[in-house]
């Protein structure tokens, strides 16, 4: 891989004026991933303020609501402080903002957990934070709207396009370059320009080291199968990135094919093209422009993705599949009513794949961890709407 590229994809497609921001960022960094200090104070955040390892919990009851002999185990993401994996990239980034100086954070948010996770280390490290967040994704997320006001957040409503996360990070963006000398913007996914993609999989990889570890102390061998969502996607690339040179270990990533009124599923049908400063698949019409993306989870509610997946995609490491709507909504109540564990409904995708990938046809070789990414108390006004 060159700088800043997955095989062709990734790069840095951005106005002269952002380049001198990433090349700080860059930087920074590289000097913060060589000092030991850094990785001491991003370690201990991690284990006494987030509250990792996350526990790998076997789902015995979902095993058996979904009539599967596989062993099917979960990693559990929505345990960790703020309810998601989003917080261990925030911890993160807001101690290499702090290393450059900035005193102010800036985030984009579509389900609101990336948003939350910002203003609470803006909250622990004294900085200002403004969160830019779709009109549409406020109106289904409003707890987490409620949570990043009362952790100090001023929210911005973006009310430009589709109303939703490809619109918010346009805003942010802009706000980010208007104000680089006080301000970070933390990108919540592995997408945008070089460095975000790599910064951002690698504070996500501690998932998939702590995942692999995990499972080898439980079952003395690795996990046939791996199964995480795609969005952006940065859990998923958190949990693959331990077991890519696995080749024996499968890859799935699960995209949302929506509903009727609309998808998000990129890399199953989008094109390769320019988004938000990467080159990656992304979903546009023939004339290159950016179509609009439909999930019921709206953390999956975007038309791009991550360029390291359309590299994975290419190369056939990873398999892409899709998961709908209602598919999506009945995996979050088997889950429910199965374990007692409210999936946010992003990860609901990867269990609705689960449910139908490793059905009755599964033998007892077949050992599987699902990465529940988040927890849904998130998503409750959602689904009151939705389910009967």
């Amino acid at each position: 891989m060159s700088r800043g590229r997955f095989g062709a994809y990734g790069g840095q497609f951005v106005p002269e004026t952002v380049m001198t921001c990433l090349l700080e960022l860059e930087a920074a960094y590289a000097a913060a991933r060589g000092d030991a200090e850094f990785e001491r104070e991003l370690g201990e955040l991690l284990s006494k303020y987030v509250g990792r390892p996350t526990p790998l919990y076997r789902a015995t009851r979902f095993e058996a609501a979904i009539g599967t002999r596989a062993r099917i185990y979960l990693k559990r993401e929505d345990l960790n402080h703020t309810g998601a994996h989003k917080i261990n990239n925030c911890v993160g980034q807001a101690l290499l903002a702090r290393r450059m100086g900035k005193k102010r954070l800036v985030a984009e948010t579509g389900a609101g957990q990336h948003g939350v996770a910002t203003a609470t280390v803006a909250a622990l490290f004294g900085m200002e934070c403004t969160v830019y967040m779709g009109e549409v994704d406020m109106a289904r997320q409003r707890p987490n709207v409620l949570r990043m006001r009362l952790l100090g957040a001023t929210i911005v409503p973006v009310t430009s396009g589709s109303r939703t996360l490809k619109d918010a990070t346009n805003e942010t963006i802009r706000d980010w370059v208007t104000n680089v000398r006080t301000t970070h913007y933390i990108i919540g996914s592995t997408v945008g320009p070089h460095p975000y993609p790599t910064i951002v999989r690698d504070f996500q990889s501690i998932i998939g080291r702590e995942a692999r570890a995990q499972i080898i102390q439980v079952e003395e061998r690795l996990p046939s199968d791996v199964v995480a969502c795609v969005g952006g996607g940065s859990n998923a690339m958190g949990i693959f990135s331990a077991f890519i040179p696995d080749a024996k270990v499968r890859l799935f990533g699960v995209e949302a094919a929506g509903s009727e009124h609309g998808q998000a599923a990129t890399l199953n049908t989008g094109t390769p093209g320019v988004l938000h400063g990467a080159y990656s698949y992304l979903i546009q019409d023939e004339n290159g422009q950016v179509g609009a993306a439909h999930s019921v989870a709206a953390g999956l509610d975007y038309p791009g993705v991550g360029p390291e997946h359309s590299m994975l995609k290419d190369s056939g490491r990873v398999s892409y599949e899709r998961a709908n709507d209602a598919d999506a909504l009945a995996a979050f109540q088997t889950l429910a009513r199965s374990e007692g564990i409210l999936p946010a409904l992003e990860p609901s995708h990867a269990l609705a794949f689960a449910k139908r990938h490793f059905g009755r046809d599964a033998d007892d070789n077949t050992l599987v961890i699902v990465n529940l990414s988040g927890r849904g108390d998130k998503d409750m006004d959602s689904i009151a709407e939705l389910l009967p």
